[in-house]
């Protein structure tokens, strides 16, 4: 006899094949995501961890598009100072931070499942809960940035047409359009494409600021007329430096990339011999990428914060300046014409688009590797292309809501960045303590000392940030809660099996004809596996008789003893090992589950499919309000049991003749 659902009815049609192309993936567990940044199947064996770093550097190095200009905004003529405590901060801080995210975190879960260990229970998912709202601020605002500015670059460049004059908004919308069908295409080439944008916008980068060393070099009383205007407004070196220090948080923009490195990890090919428990070559060459990165990324700021400020005049930073977001770019016309400049141009809105493409893939990786298995976002999280959709329609509102202002939305830019970092050196600094590294613990807290005055000055300065990212903690919780309520009632079982003993006292008692199951209290103990409590075999005889007594269980039909102890209810899925004992005369199967109800209807559609017959499931009534049942259910995974147990059936089996019996006295 064969059980499944009655529903099997083929699925055939145009909107059926839509569908199946938009779910494409979802089969895959969270392990095998799709996307650019899953889990590698054991055939890829992935890229040089050069290649690599142009994945994370089209977000990392493209920030050039717009930090000498927001430097500038921020500093003024102390722009290369507050560029200098940047630097420090991104070589001697987020650089160690991250080089420790890869060894603790080196599947590309970057900081987030470091802080998830540290707590458990409901606390863990929540506070994983809030740094994803962070997390989704950072690379939102990155998609909707980058492409801001690349827009920025079309309309201001000499040879774009008339008519493109003041539709930057129209235009970042295309370019998000344009990032989206690229992901629901498919995105198995965006290694190879950064590859040529990162060298391409490197390369032309290095000739702007040579031609530009060359004119401060050939005009040096340029650099007299920088010192003496910088002398003019601050009265000594120690008010500059201490004017570099307070601004320094507003380049913050500066220090993105760091996580979405970490991300990439599972691309880094590492060694022949690593192996998933010591992938140590991975993380080796991960290190190398995050070093290398760093380094050129602060002789790209140190040199473009120089020539920008002692070649571009102060008003021309502002709002409505010909260099306002675009620095670089106006160097690039000013001295080597409108010809290089349309090119630089075109690379820099390339890599600036492109940008966005890698903060996606870091969305498509956290995301489905945590709400799907909380039970927090619905199935079809797992597949990209819906939350490709879902992300694309989040970047327009965003766009519309800033008017694709690279200014405006540089402040949430910046507190998604710092949270992350912040939360990553917070995560090394525990690390370190418990492995008792004290030298390092101490280094670390410095850090997240540091890091925490960084946040907490640009949450001040700039306060929409905060609220960006409140309104995305807000809708990521309200959602997640919403969806963890309406999957409440799944089967919630990733696999159900039995160990020997209990299979030999299935098949048992499966013998004499259906299974007759007695769902019991068990004794309280702290694991599964662990010593039972003083039950004698008068307290088994005393629940057999009275079940048989009130719900009608056929005499002479032997009966199996179904105990679940709650395992972490928080967790949504889990695999259920059935555990068999003779207890006293009595048959017992023991399982470990994070709910009550669910696991037992996990364990009787197992049973069901092994003997072939319709168990029989027999349940006492609980007391209590039933309010206070459901919230018992949904926060501690008990609650009343028989009333869940049988709704999980129904909706786990349509068919009501091939459905287990749940049967209450």
């Amino acid at each position: 006899m064969t059980f499944m659902s009655a529903d099997t009815t083929p699925r055939t049609g145009t909107r059926n094949r839509f569908r199946a192309w938009l779910l494409d993936g979802l089969s895959e567990t969270v392990a095998r995501h799709p996307g650019p940044h899953a889990k590698l199947a054991p055939e890829h064996r992935g890229h040089k961890w050069w290649r690599v770093m142009c994945l994370t550097g089209v977000d990392y190095f493209s920030t050039l598009g717009y930090q000498p200009g927001i430097a500038a905004l921020a500093a003024g003529l102390l722009s290369p100072l507050a560029t200098v405590v940047l630097i420090a901060l991104t070589l001697l801080g987020a650089l160690p931070v991250y080089r420790r995210v890869a060894k603790e975190s080196p599947y590309g879960a970057g900081s987030i499942s470091m802080l998830e260990r540290l707590l458990h229970w409901w606390s863990g998912k929540l506070f994983v809960l809030v740094l994803l709202g962070f997390a989704a601020t950072d690379f939102m605002i990155t998609m909707t940035l980058s492409a801001a500015d690349a827009a920025a670059h079309v309309v201001e460049n000499p040879f774009a047409p008339h008519w493109l004059e003041g539709e930057n908004t129209w235009i970042t919308l295309f370019l998000l359009a344009a990032l989206a069908a690229v992901f629901l295409k498919g995105f198995k080439e965006a290694i190879g494409v950064a590859v040529v944008l990162v060298a391409t916008y490197l390369t032309l980068n290095v000739v702007v600021l040579s031609t530009a060393a060359w004119e401060v070099i050939s005009k040096p009383h340029q650099i007299g007329d920088w010192t003496d205007a910088m002398t003019a407004e601050h009265s000594s070196p120690f008010a500059m430096i201490g004017v570099a220090l307070l601004v320094f948080p507003k380049l913050a923009l500066g220090m993105s990339g760091f996580e979405t490195g970490v991300a990439v990890m599972p691309q880094v090919r590492g060694d022949d011999t690593d192996t998933h428990a010591n992938p140590a070559g991975r993380i080796r060459d991960t290190r190398k990428l995050l070093t290398t990165a760093a380094v050129i990324m602060s002789c790209f700021l140190m040199l473009s914060s120089l020539a920008t400020t002692i070649l571009i005049p102060q008003d021309e930073f502002k709002a409505g300046g010909q260099a306002n977001g675009r620095a670089l770019a106006y160097l690039a016309h000013e001295h080597l014409g409108e010809i290089f400049g349309t090119i630089y141009d075109v690379s820099t809105i390339a890599i600036l688009w492109f940008a966005g493409a890698s903060a996606l893939a870091g969305l498509l990786n956290l995301v489905p590797r945590y709400l799907p298995r909380y039970g927090m976002a619905p199935e079809w999280a797992r597949a990209v292309r819906p939350l490709v959709l879902v992300f694309m329609g989040i970047g327009v509102a965003i766009t519309l809501w800033f008017n694709a202002n690279v200014d405006a939305q540089s402040g949430a830019y910046a507190t998604g960045v710092l949270v992350l970092m912040l939360s990553a050196a917070f995560a090394c600094t525990a690390a370190a303590r418990k492995a008792g590294q004290r030298k390092a613990t101490i280094g670390f807290g410095v850090i997240t000392a540091v890091l925490s005055y960084t946040l907490v000055d640009n949450v001040v300065e700039r306060p929409d940030g905060i609220r960006i990212a409140a309104l995305f903690i807000f809708a990521i919780m309200l959602t997640s809660i919403a969806s963890r309520i309406h999957r409440s009632f799944e089967l919630r079982a990733a696999d159900v099996t039995f160990d020997e003993t209990a299979a030999r006292l299935i098949d048992a008692a499966a013998s004499q004809g259906p299974l007759q199951i007695i769902a019991h209290e068990p004794p309280p103990k702290s694991k599964i596996d662990a010593e039972p409590g003083k039950r004698s075999l008068l307290e088994y005889r005393a629940k057999e008789a009275s079940q048989r007594d009130e719900t009608n269980i056929p005499p002479g039909r032997p009966v199996l003893f179904l105990e679940v102890y709650l395992a972490n209810s928080s967790d949504f899925r889990a695999d259920l090992v059935v555990k068999g004992q003779e207890l006293h005369g009595a048959r017992l199967l023991r399982v470990e589950g994070p709910v009550i109800g669910n696991t037992i209807a996990a364990v009787l559609l197992e049973l069901r499919d092994r003997t072939e017959e319709i168990p029989h499931a027999y349940f006492n009534w609980t007391e209590g309000h039933p309010v206070s049942h459901l919230l018992r259910f949904l926060v501690f995974g008990d609650g009343e049991v028989a009333p869940v147990t049988r709704e999980v059936l129904r909706r786990a089996e349509k068919d009501p003749e091939l459905r287990p019996r749940v049967i209450t006295g």
